[in-house]
């Protein structure tokens, strides 16, 4: 990601409030819909009504025809048979608080954007970015009912390629609603080494890799099989017959257990390495102030994660630790991409502060 420099059109304070507004939202978002998996009520609603769907049965009589469209697939029959009523009112509210968030949050962006470009208080390449991330959000939509309609007809669950690309394209969604708000925010140029920026934007990247990872974990039930630690399988590093025995071998990346929780394994414990690491060098390169005290917030959130993934994972994943593990990578997501940012922004004033002087510098040369 890059910064868009504001311009005098834009009104910095005012459209970065609205863009935290709706990035607070999205976190919340991705926690219920964390909640919403978790509980298995994603398939509660069977039916995708991007108008009418906002409003939820209003009588006994509505409920019970709810309550039998969901009756009709796989799920019910071979998971949930002999569920009452008051049970799916349960995963259904689950599954409505998450669609009417999702909707919620495109009237929280759209609406003020509209408003903000009558007003003439953007300026055309942060118009382009905020028009760039209107059209993901809409397409995540339409994601989510695609994923949603993996788990209606054949399955007793949703697609874990559709459910990880969902995931993975909100997160970049809300990362780059967070990334575009945080540019506009006033700060003191600061001068970081090109290759620390480098770092801490290889971290941020790494971080959506492994939510990418997790997801697959949680759509494949991986959590819930091989819970010991370090060992798995029997091994720190399972036999290769075990880890690649479906054909084509690609597939065991997406589809194998084993393989999909060792790969997320691993990747923790890259991820926690380099954000070590990080944290050191940019003691190391910085000192103190900003740039170090974002990594270190990054290096700690990292570790506190991948402590919940263990604990989560020996517990044989228990709802109130699987969803503090899956909130808690929202969070590290959160933190890096601030610092990722604060970097990258550090660098972006730097380039500014010079054009200027290169401009000053030139005026005075043609008025002598």
């Amino acid at each position: 990601m890059t910064d868009v420099a504001a311009s005098s059109s834009t009104r910095p304070h005012a459209v970065r409030l609205w863009l935290l507004i709706v990035a607070a939202l999205m976190f919340v978002t991705l926690v219920i819909g964390g909640a919403t998996r978790l509980t298995g009520s994603g398939l509660s609603i069977v039916e995708w009504k991007p108008v009418t769907g906002i409003v939820p049965p209003l009588d006994e009589a509505a409920w019970r025809a709810e309550f039998e469209k969901y009756q009709a697939i796989p799920q019910y029959r071979e998971r949930n048979f002999g569920m009452g009523l008051f049970q799916f009112k349960t995963i259904y509210w689950w599954e409505w608080v998450h669609r009417i968030l999702a909707r919620l949050i495109g009237a929280v962006f759209l609406v003020p954007f509209l408003w903000f470009l009558w007003r003439g208080a953007i300026d055309p390449p942060l118009r382009a970015r905020l028009l760039a991330i209107f059209g993901l959000g809409a397409a995540l939509g339409a994601v989510g009912w695609w994923m949603v309609s993996s788990g209606l007809a054949e399955r007793v669950s949703v697609s874990q390629y559709r459910l990880a690309f969902h995931l993975t394209l909100a997160s970049v969604i809300f990362a780059a609603v967070l990334w575009t708000a945080q540019s506009l925010a006033p700060r003191a140029p600061i001068a970081v080494p090109r290759h620390l920026r480098g770092g801490a934007m290889t971290l941020l990247v790494l971080v959506i890799v492994q939510i990418y990872l997790g997801a697959l974990v949680a759509g494949l039930h991986a959590g819930l099989v091989y819970n010991s630690w370090p060992l798995i399988d029997g091994a720190l590093v399972p036999d290769a017959a075990r880890l690649f025995f479906e054909m084509p071998l690609w597939r065991n990346f997406f589809e194998n257990a084993l393989t999909v929780q060792f790969d997320h394994r691993m990747m923790a414990y890259a991820l926690w390495l380099l954000a070590l690491a990080h944290a050191v060098h940019v003691a190391h390169r910085v000192g103190g102030g900003g740039a170090l005290t974002g990594a270190l917030w990054l290096a700690g959130a990292v570790t506190l994660q991948a402590v919940l993934g263990i604990v989560t994972l020996l517990e044989q994943a228990p709802l109130a630790l699987a969803l503090l593990h899956q909130a808690m990578a929202i969070a590290v997501l959160t933190i890096a991409v601030l610092h990722a940012q604060q970097l990258a922004g550090a660098a972006a004033s730097h380039v500014i502060e010079q054009a200027s002087r290169h401009a000053a510098l030139r005026g005075q040369q043609g008025a002598t």
